[in-house]
């Protein structure tokens, strides 16, 4: 036999394994666990479930007791310990912190986002975290923050949706609410407006690019390295887009920078007291370490960080968030019927503005948004890997070598989490029988991350979904558009796949 035809014997041995093996396993067990497969580990069960890979993760785990050990392709260093035992996230996220950084690991994945805050450790991270958290503690920030929005609620978003209510067409709400984020978040950090919520909807490369790269990032979390890296080498599929998403956003931020340091050079000392800009040129100037590379390069960085924050899980809770509310009118009853409430607004008056205080008012529409997000957190899954040798509270021992995956999605999924209404849509759980907000731990609920890395964006997160969520619920009422094929992207971001179709109807 020549090495063709023992190649071709190889192949038709393996598929004929993989078949009976496929056989026997569905004939006589209900596990949907990976089979181990010579040479190739467990890949293949990835591959042939990628097309809705969180369920996947969340069926696996929920069989094997919420922690499982994916063995990958031999050399092809892809062994993964996968978790949302809450017992394994308190002690990886808070109680042995220091042994679980970002590392090489995650930054090779990550690498688009260079010296950002969310690919950094040790000390560049605190101090990132430090300056961060100075300008959003800043006595004008909230106020700034709240103009930013109600200026663009009432300039851009009301005017659309009151023209889609005339015309009674149907639209793509996903894509609306990424503008709108895209252009708040823009407008809050770089004083830009891109305008790209307009009702002509324009084409902005860098608006569109968000989702190529977190669609590239998460298939590198599970592909062979050596994979996805050809594909960037041959610049084909996935890392073809992301290498435009890159682009697209230097494109973007580079322009965007350089006008705003012109604009700080002819400020005062006192002018230059609250921009992030300002900020974060102190920030590079005082690192002594080097390793950042230029102010311009350190800026994009520092900036795409917070805008991929700003414009995804933003847009992303609301979307759902809109969904769940299409699926349950009680919980929009309700929630309309606290604003009205709160607010003492009459069944025919806009709803045009609400402050900081009145905003602590809404304690079932918080319920609700918190309820969304434990369904479909912004941020999918973490990536780890630990520093030295560990052994988990489930027993797990794990090396240097282990790359460790936390599904955030699956958490929210858990019976064991959340009792045995897990499934239900029930913004109740969050509030307490004295009528408050109920708060649930990081390591349970890691919808804004845990431990010392939770999103220090919190609040501002809440404000700005509180505003647009009472503002078009209280004005409209969101229709969704019958024959959807409905279900989450398979990518970082918890976005809808092909979005969501829906009709407005004006309410006020």
């Amino acid at each position: 036999m020549d090495f063709l035809e023992y190649s071709l014997l190889l192949l038709i041995i393996l598929c004929f394994t993989y078949f009976i093996t496929w056989y026997l396993r569905k004939r006589w067990t209900k596990t949907s666990a990976p089979i181990y497969w010579p040479f190739v580990g467990m890949l293949p069960a990835i591959i042939l479930n990628f097309h809705h890979i969180h369920d996947y993760i969340t069926k696996v785990l929920t069989e094997t007791g919420g922690t499982f050990e994916f063995k990958g392709p031999i050399f092809a260093n892809m062994d993964m310990l996968i978790t949302c035992d809450p017992a394994n996230i308190h002690h990886i996220f808070s109680k042995n912190f220091s042994n679980y950084p970002k590392g090489p690991e995650f930054r090779k994945i990550f690498d688009i986002l260079g010296n950002g805050i969310f690919n950094v450790d040790s000390e560049l991270w605190e101090l990132h975290r430090k300056i961060t958290m100075s300008i959003m503690s800043h006595a004008k920030f909230q106020t700034l923050l709240e103009n930013n929005m109600w200026g663009i609620m009432d300039k851009r978003l009301r005017p659309i949706l009151d023209v889609f209510a005339e015309q009674g067409n149907s639209f793509d709400l996903q894509d609306i609410l990424q503008r709108l984020s895209f252009d708040s978040i823009t407008k809050l950090l770089l004083d830009h407006d891109p305008r790209s919520l307009s009702i002509d909807v324009p084409h902005v490369p860098c608006e569109k690019a968000f989702t190529d790269a977190i669609d590239a990032l998460l298939f590198r979390h599970i592909m062979p390295e050596s994979c996805w890296k050809l594909q960037k080498w041959l610049q084909i599929g996935k890392e073809k887009k992301l290498s435009q998403a890159w682009e697209a956003f230097d494109e973007f931020l580079y322009p965007c920078i350089s006008h705003k340091q012109e604009e700080l050079m002819k400020k005062t000392a006192k002018d230059e007291d609250f921009t992030f800009l300002a900020a974060y040129i102190k920030m590079y100037n005082s690192w002594n370490k080097g390793d950042l590379g230029t102010l311009q390069k350190f800026l994009r960085d520092t900036f795409l960080n917070l805008m991929l924050a700003g414009r995804d899980s933003t847009s992303s809770a609301l979307t759902w968030f809109f969904l769940f509310l299409a699926k349950h009118p009680l919980v929009e009853t309700k929630i309309r019927e606290e604003i009205q409430q709160k607010m003492h607004l009459k069944k025919d008056e806009n709803l045009k503005f609400f402050n900081k205080e009145e905003m602590l008012k809404l304690v079932y529409l918080h319920g609700a948004l918190c309820e969304t997000l434990r369904f479909f957190p912004s941020l999918s899954l973490e990536h780890k890997v630990p520093l030295a040798h560990d052994i988990l509270p489930s027993g797990h021992h794990v090396t240097p070598k282990t790359k460790m995956i936390i599904p955030f999605y699956t958490m929210g999924r858990m019976e064991t989490i959340w009792g045995k209404d897990y499934l239900e849509f029930k913004p109740e759980r969050w509030i307490s029988e004295q009528g408050k907000i109920k708060h649930e731990p990081s390591f349970k609920f890691p919808a804004f991350n845990a431990g010392p890395r939770t999103c220090i964006g919190k609040n501002m997160a809440f404000t700005q979904l509180k505003i647009v969520a009472a503002t078009i619920i209280h004005n409209y009422h969101i229709q969704l558009v019958e024959a959807q094929n409905i279900s989450p992207t398979t990518s970082i971001i918890m976005l809808v796949k092909h979005g969501l179709k829906v009709r407005v109807v004006k309410r006020v």
